[in-house]
């Protein structure tokens, strides 16, 4: 008798092209993608086979768990001197709706979001302000850490850290260092990374940290044990082959890390930003084609976020079924994408997320920021998730949240 995987085959070369029929025969046999299977799979108009071959690697990878948390974003600042052509967010001081938080306002913030009792971390990113030091960042992280020891902290992109060191005079390493042992930093958030190409960051971001720098940050941080994102933005002026370079630079680092957690599928939103003058925002089917390819390209990420607040709550739920086995989290009053037009709600309920999620027939699994789950599973759910790779939560009854210390490894 075939194998299960060599059954699967039969169905699936059904479905695809003779064109594509060696990517999909690859696919199955668990092997590589190269840099010209990426170019070619993004020339593929057959959306159905893509997404039919992404939730194949997502299945044999992840089962069916789908993993989300209760956090709570907090943006410092808006002020920021980079003056990246795809952002709505950064302001100059003078400008109107310019802020910088205090460590009052940014622990009122988090106190506003601990109404919700199974609140689990902070999200904290910032605007590069071009009078605050470096301590002036650390202290309200540090500040936001002794109030709430018990939230999880991810704090800063490869971008912030960059800056840190650059205005401190430390290195990457010892920035680091200070935000994990004074401000509790236990993994860095995945966004900054753009496009990975020099061409693409000197015409539309040449005031921040370059390709080489963002994945320097996040090649350290995995030295020193601390996990970090990535993410794309794309839609915007880079090419196809970019997109495609981009994952493999990504992919490479992880290779030889293994400190990168879950892949953010980033669309472009053009309101309110100097590019979107030109440039449209990207349509559902490139959204969930590029989706599908990254599960495809990035063979050596378990986790691929469908980020809700950017694709929009439909387009991600969707999204499960074309790679993606993250969704994200209630965010509580998002700011950043919304100032770009963002069309999502600025937070989700965690009742609504689990609706969304086994709406799409899978296993909601809350986490912490280092996909450690969080809540307890009911007994169907549980003897699901075991199947599925995942650890027993132990215990009984609902499937009611909890905080996540004392949390199951989830990876």
């Amino acid at each position: 008798m075939l194998p299960e995987a060599a059954q699967n085959m039969e169905v699936f070369v059904l479905l695809a092209t003779k064109e594509y029929q060696d990517i999909e025969e690859k696919v199955m046999r668990g092997e590589r993608l190269t840099r010209e299977d990426g170019i070619r799979l993004f020339h593929c108009h057959d959306l159905a086979w893509l997404g039919t071959m992404a939730d194949h690697v997502r299945r044999e990878k992840c089962g069916d768990i789908v993993y989300y948390n209760v956090n709570c974003h907090v943006n410092l600042t808006n002020i920021c001197t980079s003056h990246c052509k795809f952002c709505a967010f950064g302001r100059d001081a003078e400008d109107k709706g310019a802020y910088a938080m205090t460590k009052a306002q940014a622990i009122a913030v988090v106190e506003d979001a601990m109404k919700d009792p199974n609140l689990a971390g902070l999200h904290v990113v910032s605007g590069l302000h071009p009078t605050w030091s470096f301590e002036d960042y650390l202290g309200i992280v540090e500040a936001l850490h002794k109030r709430f020891p018990n939230l999880y902290m991810k704090g800063f992109t490869g971008v912030e850290i960059t800056h840190f060191a650059q205005i401190s005079g430390l290195s990457v390493r010892e920035v680091l260092i200070e935000l994990r042992d004074r401000g509790g930093l236990q993994a860095i958030a995945g966004g900054g990374a753009e496009i990975l190409s020099d061409r693409v960051r000197g015409e539309l971001c040449p005031h921040k940290a370059t390709a080489d720098e963002w994945l320097e940050v996040a090649r350290t941080a995995h030295e020193l044990g601390i996990k970090s994102n990535a993410s794309m933005l794309y839609g915007h002026i880079e090419t196809l082959e970019e997109r495609v370079d981009h994952l493999l630079r990504l992919r490479e680092l992880q290779d030889e890390t293994g400190g990168f957690q879950t892949f953010i599928c980033f669309p472009f939103l053009p309101k309110h930003t100097e590019l979107g003058e030109h440039v449209k925002q990207t349509s559902m089917w490139d959204d969930l084609r590029t989706m599908a390819i990254s599960r495809l390209m990035l063979d050596n990420f378990k986790n691929i976020k469908a980020y809700w607040v950017m694709l929009t709550v439909p387009v991600a739920q969707v999204a499960l079924g074309f790679g993606a086995n993250d969704i994200d989290g209630t965010v509580h009053k998002e700011t950043i994408l919304h100032d770009a037009g963002a069309k999502s709600p600025r937070a989700l309920s965690e009742d609504n997320i689990i609706r969304i999620i086994k709406e799409a027939g899978r296993i909601p699994a809350a986490c912490d920021c280092n996909f450690n789950i969080c809540a307890s599973l009911n007994e169907r759910d549980r003897y699901e998730a075991n199947r599925s790779g995942a650890r027993k939560s132990g215990g009984g009854g609902a499937a009611e949240p909890r905080r996540c210390p004392g949390a199951l490894q989830g990876q």
